[in-house]
């Protein structure tokens, strides 16, 4: 969890603020992408220009997130930042289970948590150790982001051994349903939980101080037309990228698993991705790691778990139980962290190797069928 530094910077317009990142020029492409629906383009086309959108959709709903943080204080802040920090991911994936793509959405979720841990942690890692012998971050904090991240991870895969020990019946599908239902239950108490040690009784210890990504700022007005705004143009936009999906895969020579591990999940987190790589380069490493480790932990405890229960909302239950390629890939990612926050120090080399573990995983899933 974050807590923000206060601090004064100037107050600008809403365009003005939107000019402040070069990846608010991908707007282009949310006009773009209605156009092409519209006029009845090859899907292909209307998915990749929904995905493009997507990006700094993601990007104006963390920085209204982050603008409202500021002036509601730390616990409030805190509990947008818990609430919104992983809002893209959630609305396609819901859009997704409205669908009936429910490979699409599991497989998002553990791509957006080996993507956080081995991609983004890895590009950090490469990008801020390049001219540095090391970079340093608290072994305390890192390990306790493994240990819940661990923790969580055995509760998402447990639901997939079951699977794969239990012999095939007509009643394990429904078993595999009160499984994975009672699982997410236990998830969402333990974010719950969470939030209590971080924003009430641990506030001080847990908090991890944010300098703003910002030098402007908007009023109180315009950070929530900005969270709005953003959050209706993804619904719009994730919309058009599902519906695509299908021709998109044909189209691309892609699975629906690599459209949802790999595509989905990185164009979900992209901004968030920016964020990360950009801090470590300041030799903000606590802070770039903070973003990774925080953003997986609230897709297992978070994300997941009111997937469970929506999906009961369209009459299909989403059943926890993902594939052994998955199921391998995130054990693996757990692992690569925790032995990176052992000695509280990094190198290019290190995230170099983690990317690489990241592209070889990629490679693997490219060929799943």
């Amino acid at each position: 969890m974050t807590e923000e530094t206060p601090a004064k910077h100037q107050t600008v317009s809403l365009f003005t603020f939107l000019r402040v990142s070069w990846l608010n020029w991908l707007l282009v492409f949310v006009p773009a992408s209605i156009v092409l629906a519209i006029v009845r383009a090859p899907e292909t086309w209307i998915f990749l220009a929904s995905a493009l959108a997507i990006i700094p959709l993601a990007g104006l709903i963390g920085q209204g997130t982050e603008e409202l943080s500021e002036r509601v204080g730390p616990t409030w802040g805190g509990f947008l930042n818990a609430t919104f920090g992983n809002a893209t991911e959630l609305i396609i994936a819901i859009f997704a289970l409205g669908a009936g793509l429910p490979q699409v959405v599991k497989a998002s979720i553990s791509g957006s948590i080996i993507g956080n841990i081995l991609l983004v942690l890895g590009a950090s890692m490469f990008v801020g150790g390049l001219g540095r012998e090391k970079q340093h971050f608290s072994r305390t904090r890192a390990g306790a982001s493994s240990a819940m991240l661990f923790l969580a991870v055995v509760a998402l895969v447990m639901p997939a051994i079951f699977d794969m020990v239990e012999h095939p019946s007509a009643s394990l599908i429904i078993r595999e349903e009160h499984l994975s239902l009672l699982v997410a239950v236990v998830l969402i108490i333990t974010y719950l939980g969470s939030l209590v040690f971080t924003l009430i009784t641990h506030r001080e210890t847990a908090a991890v101080q944010v300098p703003k990504t910002s030098a402007v700022a908007l009023t109180p007005v315009n950070a929530i037309v900005l969270l709005a705004a953003g959050t209706l143009f993804t619904a719009v936009e994730s919309e058009l990228l599902v519906g695509a999906i299908h021709a998109a895969t044909k189209a691309l020579h892609m699975t629906e698993f690599f459209i949802g591990v790999i595509v989905v999940a990185i164009i979900g987190n992209a901004a968030e991705h920016f964020t990360a790589v950009m801090v470590a380069r300041k030799n903000q490493m606590d802070l770039a790691l903070n973003i990774t480790t925080g953003s997986s932990i609230q897709l297992a405890l978070f994300v997941a778990p009111v997937l469970v229960f929506v999906s009961y909302l369209f009459g299909h239950p989403l059943i926890l139980v993902f594939n052994v390629f998955e199921v391998v890939a995130i054990a693996l990612s757990v692992i690569a962290l925790a032995v990176v926050a052992l000695d509280g120090e990094s190198n290019w080399l290190e995230g170099l190797q983690l990317v690489a573990v990241y592209f070889v995983l990629a490679i693997v899933f490219f060929f799943v069928r």
